[in-house]
């Protein structure tokens, strides 16, 4: 999607109703502030942006007079418009509204500014010329500027290792309240959000990442709120919960990701004479053949101490092959859910045969040579297990998963 200023010679000056841009500001009992906060707004908007706006007051079932200052602003701006939820929640209100826009570009920022507006045009413009899918401002990234206390820099750091290390997260910061998106692509991804509170933002970014879509990142200036209402202790024990669930819907394959990627997934740059997603299966099969090779040589020695060598090849070799096929499918070839399990690791075990032969038969001919050490039999088989491991990944991707297409996102 691109969008452009320039004149069409063929149908003449056009009136477009429809705003480019819709920014959704979602409140709770603001009455004080919500006001100044859309009067500099507005202001900055009609000043400084270049396109037709609109700046949206989503009220999440407010009980003070906020509704009432949304009311006068509507009256007293012809591009404010409110919305009046009956129940709380800020993605809930975010998702209503994004849903319901006519924009080509919805984006979203809390009523304290704590970001600098300077920072909008940098968030909007690669989704205005179709570059990015999503666009978020960050507080972690290099470059932005900073304020805030150190009891809040360390819980928005520990959340961020806490996604990357649960969720494989990239995005540098989850929660600064200043994102943008495309409407295309909220059409098709939203209805996948089921939170509709805080973890609003941080699902709908992990699942954007896991479809294949781009993700802008801004450096920003922010300076923190220090009359912030945000519970941070039940914030934070609802971000965990979600980040469980989110985590198991991925594991089971519930979520359709696959045919939100053939819609809007971006498909890595071609590369003549390499396959789709050759690069990144061959990065994580390598990862995890170190760690079942490890695991496979340690098993080895252990049970080389109390029986013969090929018994303790067999019982090694069979034990991390059914865990490296099991991996491999899930991590390397992003298989997921019970189909098929039982007949990849049948499959699985063909492929353990192959490398069983291989191991087995360099032990073989090691012995017929001499009585060999140890530390000599375990340098065969690394040999012997680095040409199996060859062979193993060259079946795996032409024959066991053949049918699994590569995530073109780890190309």
């Amino acid at each position: 999607m691109s969008l452009s200023t320039l004149p069409s010679h063929e149908s003449g000056p056009v009136r477009v109703v429809a705003p480019v841009l819709d920014v959704v500001v979602p409140v709770y009992n603001e009455e004080v502030d919500l006001e100044p906060c859309v009067l500099r707004l507005h202001a900055y908007l009609a000043a400084e942006f270049p396109y037709r706006f609109r700046i949206t007051i989503a009220d999440n079932a407010s009980t003070d007079a906020t509704a009432d200052v949304a009311r006068r602003l509507t009256e007293a701006l012809p591009e404010v418009s409110a919305v009046h939820l009956s129940e709380k929640g800020r993605g809930r209100a975010l998702k209503y509204v994004w849903t319901h826009s006519d924009a080509a570009v919805l984006a979203y920022m809390d009523v304290d500014l704590s970001t600098d507006l300077g920072a909008l045009l940098p968030l909007v413009a690669p989704l205005i010329s179709g570059h990015s899918d999503l666009a978020i401002g960050s507080r972690l990234a290099r470059g932005s500027r900073v304020v805030r206390g150190a009891k809040r820099e360390f819980i928005s750091r520990t959340y961020n290792l806490i996604l990357r290390g649960t969720l494989s997260a990239r995005f540098s910061d989850a929660q600064c309240g200043f994102k943008a998106i495309r409407a295309d692509v909220a059409t098709r991804l939203l209805p996948m959000v089921e939170d509709t509170g805080w973890f609003f933002d941080t699902e709908m970014l992990v699942l954007a990442e896991r479809a294949g879509l781009r993700i802008h990142e801004v450096p920003v200036d922010w300076v923190d709120d220090p009359d912030s209402r945000v519970d941070i202790v039940a914030t934070a024990m609802a971000d965990l919960r979600g980040i469980a669930r989110l985590t198991r819907a991925l594991g089971t394959g519930r979520l359709p990701l696959a045919a939100l990627r053939e819609q809007l997934g971006r498909n890595p740059l071609p590369v003549a004479g390499v396959p789709a997603g050759l690069t990144g299966q061959l990065l994580r099969f390598a990862a995890v053949g170190v760690a079942s090779t490890l695991a496979y040589l340690a098993l080895y020695a252990l049970l080389r101490t109390g029986t013969g060598a090929q018994w303790a090849n067999l019982i090694a070799l069979l034990v991390t092959a059914i865990a490296n096929t099991a991996v491999n499918r899930r991590v390397t070839f992003r298989v997921r859910g019970s189909d098929s399990a039982w007949r990849h690791q049948a499959q699985g075990l063909v492929v353990f045969g192959i490398g069983l032969g291989l191991t087995s038969g360099s032990l073989a001919l090691l012995h017929t040579m001499t009585a060999p050490p140890t530390w000599l039999e375990l340098a065969v088989l690394v040999i012997a297990n680095l040409v199996a491991t060859g062979v193993r990944f060259l079946l795996m991707r032409i024959w066991v998963f053949r049918a699994t297409k590569a995530a073109p996102a780890d190309a």
